[in-house]
């Protein structure tokens, strides 16, 4: 059985994931890093990360062995001035029934190589995050950028459009 390391990014799982624990059987959507992208960090020690949206025609499948959350430390700068236009437009005497399009008061700079994995059973639905702060800045947050997950491989199921004599309601199988 070959085993795999796999990065669920965040933002994936929130949008549209399903959350899983070590020991369940998964099938996902893979893109692989490419081998400039692995050598720059990307993934956190991922070969390949999961696709929800733009995927490929296959779902690879397997079980899962191990969760890493995977937290990321940023710098953040604050700049007072939308700050300021913020704490104006959610004073209590602000006219209502507006929209307000304000610019983010943060800037935010990842740290390169600070960042750390935390052994998980399960993969959460939701991932935290610490708050810039309303303090002028410089400071150091960390966030939860995704979960590192070992699998070990099963198999491969292909799309319909692959699998010569499919139909729709039975997708193709390859082990």
């Amino acid at each position: 059985m070959a085993r795999m390391r796999v990065f669920y990014g965040n933002w994936q799982m929130e949008c549209c994931g399903t959350p899983f624990a070590v020991g369940d059987e998964v099938a996902w959507m893979l893109v692989p890093y490419a081998e400039e992208e692995r050598r720059e960090n990307a993934g956190y020690g991922a070969e390949a990360e999961v696709e929800n949206h733009a995927a490929p025609e296959q779902e690879t499948l397997g079980r899962v062995h191990a969760v890493e959350l995977v937290h990321q430390e940023y710098l953040v700068h604050t700049d007072p001035r939308p700050r300021e236009l913020l704490d104006r437009a959610r004073h209590p005497d602000t006219e209502a029934g507006g929209v307000v399009l304000l610019p983010s008061p943060y800037r935010m700079e990842q740290v390169p190589g600070a960042w750390t994995r935390e052994p998980v059973d399960a993969c959460p639905r939701w991932f935290g995050s610490e708050e810039p702060g309303r303090g002028p800045g410089p400071r150091r947050v960390r966030r939860t950028e995704g979960a590192l997950v070992t699998l070990d491989v099963t198999g491969v199921r292909y799309t319909v459009a692959e699998v010569p004599g499919a139909t729709p309601d039975e997708p193709g199988d390859r082990r």
